[in-house]
């Protein structure tokens, strides 16, 4: 046997360790060079790998949810078992079905008729690890399912279709009791993204006495200019939401209040406050929350900003996000949007020391000029680190956006 040992390489950006987050071969696999073995997690993305070499998987470093040192072995071959055709076509079937934490591959489980054509043109499938797992429990070949994601990226949306049309055709009981059973008890390893979540909430929670400050705002007018402005715009995909007025009016306070626009080194114990405004948009993707970045966010207009949400957004729920659009934030907004309820209290980001949340608009019965108005009424809800930013610098600024926000037309001037 002739054993070549594959190494975890530097991922990038200073990481010195990674977690295994999912594997796509198992040890006896037949592996052609340039296949993907597995998705490595460091803390800023999922990191897909490639074999160096052709061979058979003699040994794998460990299951998901295990850290690797970067120069530590991940995989081991052996490059002397030459890749037979079946045992490739066993591999592409392992590497598109999902993880093999047990090393083992699974039993055949039936597919459904009428059999679909792989779609030309694909040689691997591109999806989340949860979608993965998800195939897998089922028995679906993710090479027979359609991707409207980037590069035919299969969303979790492209899944949930294709097993409702399967099951319309009639597809075998056991398929559709895989997708369909709700076990009374499922343990969920803490691993990837989710762990990743885990710790820094738990570390902002411990070190950062959060101060929080909610004011309501009277966003009748704001709302009667977003309207107008998009009834302008014959795309509706570039509508305008509350949130790029919201930054700008961010953007202007944070001139007069650079304090919130800081970030915390801990180990030199210095406070960086940044000109530019990195702005963080906090999104809910299906393997998590992200907080995708707008670098400079000042430079843009109202319609630029809007775009740059939308496209950070999406990119951090497809997963085409790159390294560096999910780090560098300054400050960050976020937004439950009609889930927001009437008030919250937002963990800061860190090394940030401050984040914007917007609460759900309501129409609300107000004393407007001594006669009783229905105005259109939302809250803001904020938190502050208490050690770096005073509770009236922080109200003044949330005063000052209230004030831009209620009176939009300020937020254009000069």
């Amino acid at each position: 046997m002739s054993e070549y040992i594959f190494k975890l390489p530097d991922l990038g950006e200073g990481t010195v360790e990674s977690e295994i987050a999912e594997w796509f071969i198992a040890v006896g696999d037949q592996v052609s060079e340039e296949d993907l073995v597995g998705t490595m997690m460091t803390d800023k993305a999922a990191v897909e790998l490639s074999s160096p070499v052709s061979g058979k998987v003699v040994k794998l470093a460990g299951e998901p949810g295990d850290i690797i040192a970067v120069g530590a072995m991940l995989v081991v071959f052996d490059t002397e078992a030459a890749p037979a055709a079946e045992a490739r076509s066993d591999t592409a079937a392992s590497a598109n079905g999902g993880g093999a934490s047990d090393l083992a591959e699974p039993d055949p489980v039936p597919q459904p008729e009428p059999a679909a054509e792989i779609p030309s043109g694909r040689s691997r499938v591109m999806t989340s690890p949860a979608t993965r797992r998800r195939a897998k429990e089922a028995g679906i070949e993710l090479m027979l399912v359609p991707g409207s994601g980037p590069g035919g990226r299969i969303t979790r949306k492209d899944f949930d279709q294709y097993v409702k049309r399967q099951v319309i055709a009639g597809a075998p009981a056991a398929t559709v009791a895989a997708v369909q059973a709700v076990p009374a008890t499922t343990e969920v390893k803490v691993i990837g993204l989710r762990r990743i979540i885990a710790e820094r909430m738990s570390t902002s929670k411990r070190e950062i006495p959060h101060f929080a400050y909610v004011e309501e705002i009277d966003i009748t007018e704001l709302e009667a200019l977003r309207k107008h402005l998009n009834s302008k715009n014959a795309d509706p995909s570039r509508r305008l939401t509350l949130l790029p007025f919201l930054g700008l009016a961010l953007m202007r306070a944070l001139q007069d209040f650079p304090q919130c626009n800081t970030t915390y080194d801990k180990e030199r114990n210095v406070l960086l406050r940044h000109g530019a405004v990195h702005l963080g948009v906090a999104t809910q993707t299906p393997d998590g929350l992200k907080v995708p970045v707008i670098h400079n966010a000042q430079s843009h207009s109202i319609d630029g900003l809007a775009a740059e949400i939308r496209r950070v957004s999406q990119a951090a729920k497809d997963n085409s996000a790159k390294k560096e659009e999910l780090s560098g934030s300054t400050i960050t907004i976020t937004s439950l949007g009609k889930l927001g309820g009437i008030v919250s209290t937002p963990v800061i980001n860190q090394p940030e020391v401050a984040i914007i949340g917007v609460n759900r608009a309501v129409e609300r019965p107000v004393i407007l000029n001594g006669q009783i108005a229905v105005r259109l009424m939302i809250n803001l809800s904020s938190s502050f680190d208490h050690r770096f930013v005073d509770g009236y610098d922080a109200a003044a600024m949330i005063q000052s956006i209230k004030e831009m926000l209620e009176h939009p037309a300020t937020i254009f001037l000069p």
